[in-house]
């Protein structure tokens, strides 16, 4: 496997989401998933097809499985240069077909390297569901014009079963962050009204008052209002506050 910067020259940091969704893609199960597509693409293409797929993690092209040596290499070239068809069929969301390398003039510091290697011809196809493009499909081959309306075919009913599984991992990520937010938001909200309370109870004074002692304490302090509420509750009872998640949600 490997990864490199982006385009636009990011240095791969990201956030905590796009990590999260990293971690899942990286998994030993997406990536035998992947690794059996790519064998069944090229068996299904044929004429020593090589093929590989190419997912984009934290602003970086990575190539998550290939079909055999050769189109690992053709990956790694396109990250070297930062140019190629795969990198331009995922960044522009677009088919890439080169049917003859020595005679398509896109590609210029590309082009040579991967002729050196012995490619002929390519096809990428994004993996792009129209909401978002999660990575590209590339078919490499030793053959020029190796890729007619058959194999184009084919080559898009793999992608599209590449980009359906791997939408469907994107959005259980999705859906564990979203119950992870609102653990920690319920969390936060039962420490604030087991504090408020408190509160009450040691100052005589309605919620009203109770919460903005806490919200003083909080700017004085410098610290979140959560923090200083929970303080508030394990110094009264000696137990932190319920965990929200309690709730079931």
């Amino acid at each position: 496997m490997s990864d490199h910067g982006s385009e636009d020259g990011s240095n791969g940091s990201c956030g905590v989401a796009a990590a999260f969704e990293d971690l899942f893609l990286s998994t030993d199960v997406v990536e035998e998933f992947l690794r059996e597509l790519v064998l069944s693409a090229a068996t299904a293409v044929g004429g020593q097809v090589s093929t590989a797929i190419t997912l984009e993690l934290c602003g970086r092209p990575v190539t998550r499985a290939s079909s055999d040596e050769r189109a690992a290499e053709y990956d790694e070239v396109q990250y070297a240069y930062n140019e190629g068809p795969s990198l331009t069929a995922m960044r522009a969301r677009m088919v890439i077909l080169i049917e003859d390398v020595a005679r398509d003039e896109r590609f210029s510091q590309y082009r040579p390297r991967a002729l050196a290697l012995g490619l002929r011809s390519s096809l990428s196809w994004p993996l792009d569901g129209g909401d978002r493009c999660v990575g590209v499909l590339s078919l490499y081959s030793p053959r020029a014009h190796a890729f007619g309306p058959d194999e184009l075919a084919d080559a898009q009913r793999f992608a599209d079963e590449a980009y359906r599984a791997l939408s469907m991992t994107l959005r259980l990520v999705h859906n564990i962050e979203i119950t992870e937010e609102l653990r920690t938001a319920l969390t936060s909200r039962t420490a604030v009204n087991e504090a408020t309370g408190v509160t009450m109870y040691e100052h005589r004074c309605d919620a009203e008052v109770a919460l903005a002692l806490l919200r003083a304490a909080s700017r004085d302090r410098k610290l979140s209002l959560d923090l200083v509420a929970s303080e508030i509750v394990i110094g009264a009872s000696g137990t932190p506050p319920l965990d929200g998640f309690r709730f079931r949600v």
